[in-house]
């Protein structure tokens, strides 16, 4: 959790040089190298072998481990006292100390006759943002529990119902600065100013179906992905988009803007989500006919195009900080190294009929939302899904309430039915202590709404 190199104070060594606690280092590493090369059942995709000559730690090193407090206390009195040591934190031991203790409870939002919430993003430590099928961009205020509605930004050309068919992604930039999500038309970007979204810009011109997904560069640029197979680079510059002050209390006006360059996608079929890896600069795209494609972020080139082994209903892509990408499918989850985009390993769902309806990392933890209104987490360097400190012979799974369906017009009755719905989407805020996530009933026919913040 915490790391502190401590500083002798008085004597000539810290009160953490105690000789056995290498000792317990060595046999507590002995362990888990045991634990490790135990045969499983059914052997890995890839495995990874230690050099047994790094076993043995020199004497510097274990001066310095002798010298380190693993101490929270101690790292938080460093930090008061403003010492001259070096001392780090895991900001990421928060959510998994919670999930593995069974902290987490759900709250449940009502929605009212919202249609499936598709894309979702933390604004503050008290308000999230998701967009829904029908259309419609809301925000929550997680003290207030209230729902507020934010209009949605029409374009120049005529736009019909048909034109309408939800929005699928929500970002923000970097800074925190803007907001980029879908317009009106289903076709369109809007871009709002964080954190009073008031409506910068909308990017037209740029696709001819639905924006599926997007995924800033910068502060500035941002890229878009459609079902229409086409990749879409726009630059979003404030200054530019100025609106006039004197009539922005009457009627808030925005700017038109239309991409820089706009590239097919070759070998894909319709688009289905994207993200950008920062560690090597690229654009990571997969399509629903199961193949993934990257884009050179700089030169905004398509540098290949790889099929994924045996993958259906590929609808959701994560990449880690070091540049580690999961793809979700319909039966598990698949690791690609990002140099080779070979399969690291085949994350099974562990029930069946589960599908990957959406994947994120939080630090080595990999959170997925499944169909069946589960969401699982996957701890990457132990090559396992997390398990419970409570009950170790269980993993750490969280059910999702029932959220419900409603009714189609040629069905008798108009009671809401309970159903298990699908996670969509979920989110953690800036502590990772609180998880939102949300979705709806997984036939496309079906109307129906799921939302839950757990903490």
């Amino acid at each position: 959790m915490a790391k502190v190199l401590r500083k002798t104070v008085f004597g000539s060594l810290p009160p953490t040089y105690i000789p056995s606690r290498l000792e317990e280092r060595k046999s507590k590493a002995k362990t888990e190298r045991q634990e490790r090369r135990r045969k499983p059942d059914k052997p890995d995709d890839f495995v990874t072998y230690e050099d047994s000559s790094s076993e043995d730690e020199t004497p510097q090193q274990q001066n310095e481990i002798l010298r380190t407090s693993f101490n929270f206390v101690d790292y938080v009195r460093s930090r008061e006292f403003d010492m001259k040591e070096v001392r780090s934190v895991n900001p990421f031991h928060a959510s998994r100390h919670i999930l593995t203790h069974d902290m987490f409870k759900e709250c449940a939002i009502s929605l009212g006759n919202i249609n499936k919430v598709f894309c979702s993003q933390w604004l503050s430590n008290r308000q999230v943002v998701f967009g829904t099928k029908c259309n419609k961009l809301m925000v929550y205020d997680v003290n207030m529990r209230r729902l507020d509605a934010i209009p949605t930004l029409p374009n120049n050309r005529s736009t019909g119902p048909e034109c309408q068919n939800g929005i699928h992604a929500i970002q923000i930039n970097p800074s925190r600065t803007l907001l980029a999500t879908g317009a009106r038309h289903s076709s369109d970007i809007a871009i709002y100013r964080l954190p009073t979204l008031d409506p910068v810009c909308i990017g037209e011109n740029g696709h001819r179906d639905w924006v599926m997904d997007m995924c800033w560069l910068d502060d500035q640029f941002i890229v878009s992905g459609s079902k229409d197979a086409k990749m879409a680079l726009w630059r979003i510059n404030e200054d530019q988009c100025d609106t006039d002050e004197e009539n922005a209390e009457s009627c808030p006006s925005y700017a038109h803007v239309s991409p820089l360059v706009v590239k097919e996608c070759r070998s894909a079929q319709k688009i289905r989500s994207l993200c950008f890896n920062k560690e090597y600069k690229e654009i990571a795209v997969i399509s629903l006919n199961g193949y993934i494609h990257l884009f050179n972020a700089e030169t905004f080139s398509q540098k290949l195009s790889r099929k994924l082994p045996n993958c259906q209903d590929n609808v959701c892509i994560a990449c880690q900080p070091n540049g580690l990408y999961a793809v979700g499918c319909r039966s598990y989850t698949l690791l690609l190294d990002p140099r080779t985009l070979q399969a690291v390993k085949k994350i099974a769902s562990r029930y069946s009929g589960c599908g990957i309806r959406s994947a994120s990392f939080q630090g080595d933890t990999l959170t997925v939302g499944t169909g069946l209104g589960m969401l699982m987490f996957y701890d990457v360097r132990a090559g396992k899904y997390l398990e419970s400190s409570i009950n170790a012979s269980r993993t750490v799974v969280l059910k999702a309430s029932k959220g419900y369906v409603f009714p189609e017009e040629e069905m008798d009755g108009f009671q809401q039915i309970k159903y298990v719905p699908a996670i969509y989407t979920h989110c953690y805020d800036h502590s990772g202590t609180r998880l939102f996530s949300a979705g709806g009933p997984l036939p496309a026919n079906l109307v129906g709404n799921y939302a839950g913040i757990w903490q």
